[in-house]
Formats: C-alpha cells, sequence, structure tokens
C-alpha cells in the first residue's frame, strides 16, 4: 500500500494547519497516511559552527527518512510574518545540509491555512517558489482562508473549500 506523510510546518501545539493536515488525511481512504508532528523533531537552531562542531541532529535524519520512504507528501505551512515558521526552517536547513534534494521528487500536496483572509497566500509563494529547487513535485496547493469561520469540530465546513480540498487530495493520490 502507497504511503503518505503529512506535517504541519509548525510547532505549536494547537496548530491550525496540523487540524487541516489531520483533517486532509481523513479524506484519504486508499493510501496509507502518517502524520507527523515537528515537536517531536526538535532541533538545535541550525548554524554551520554547530555542525562543524556537533554533527547533524538524529532528528533531521529522521525527519529526511520519513521522507525519503514515503510516496507523498502532504505539509501545510503557517505562515509568520509572511513566511516559514522558524521551527519549520530550521529543520528544512538541517535536511537539506544531508540531502539538498529534501523531497526526493515526492509527489506534494502544498497547504496553507490562516486565520486571515490570505489563507497564507504569502508562505505558498515562496515554498512554489523553492521547493522545486529541493525536488518537489508540487502536484497541487490547497489554501485555507478564515479558519475560525471555515473549519469546525475537526472539519471543513465551508462545501465550496471542501470540494477544493478534495479535488487537490485526488490530484496527488493520481500522482502516487
Amino acid at each position: 500500500m502507497k504511503k503518505i506523510i503529512a506535517f504541519a510546518g509548525s510547532n505549536s501545539k494547537q496548530s491550525i494547519n496540523k487540524q487541516l493536515v489531520e483533517y486532509t488525511c481523513s479524506l484519504i481512504e486508499e493510501v496509507s497516511t502518517e502524520v507527523l508532528d515537528l515537536n517531536d523533531y526538535e532541533m538545535p537552531l541550525y548554524g554551520i559552527d554547530r555542525e562543524n562542531e556537533e554533527g547533524i541532529p538524529e532528528a533531521a535524519k529522521d525527519l529526511l527518512n520519513k521522507i525519503s520512504t514515503s510516496d507523498g507528501i502532504i505539509l501545510s505551512l503557517a505562515e509568520h510574518n509572511g513566511a516559514y515558521t522558524t521551527a519549520f526552517k530550521n529543520a528544512f536547513d538541517w535536511m537539506s545540509r544531508i540531502e539538498q534534494k529534501t523531497f526526493f521528487n515526492k509527489p506534494m500536496l502544498l497547504m496553507a491555512a490562516s486565520p486571515g483572509g490570505r489563507g497564507g497566500a504569502s508562505v505558498l509563494a515562496i515554498a512554489e517558489q523553492r521547493f522545486p529547487f529541493h525536488n518537489a513535485k508540487i502536484v497541487e496547493t490547497f489554501s485555507l482562508p478564515f479558519f475560525k469561520d471555515n473549519f469546525s469540530e475537526g472539519a471543513l465546513v465551508n462545501k465550496a473549500l471542501n470540494d477544493d480540498l478534495k479535488k487537490a487530495i485526488a490530484a496527488l493520490e493520481k500522482e502516487l
């Protein structure tokens, strides 16, 4: 059976992006999914001196292994000041020191959820531009604006957005 790993680019325990990832995985039936938590892959702040003195953290190796052994990726990026969260960027930096082509050409559904009306548009744009240099095969994107209005009790309540998400999932599954 094919396997998708899914995670939010956030270390918040109340992450709306993790909630979106969990809901997205609940809609997938014919593929195995594993939801990861960045808090389980905590790493020191990346720096070349630290890398030279201490080496690469096991958590970076473990997270990269999860990506490399999967058949697809669902990633929902939180947006802090228009860009990735520090937690995600740090993990990404460490993993790229092991393997520059961090995403191994795995089909990816790239998402973002936001409390505001832009739905993480800035971080999605950055990722869409940057990730292909790291061998990401972005199949589809999905943006969830106004999280509190459109998501309730663990599910998308906006029918149009839910239909868009299901189409994005179908595109990902087709590429597996």
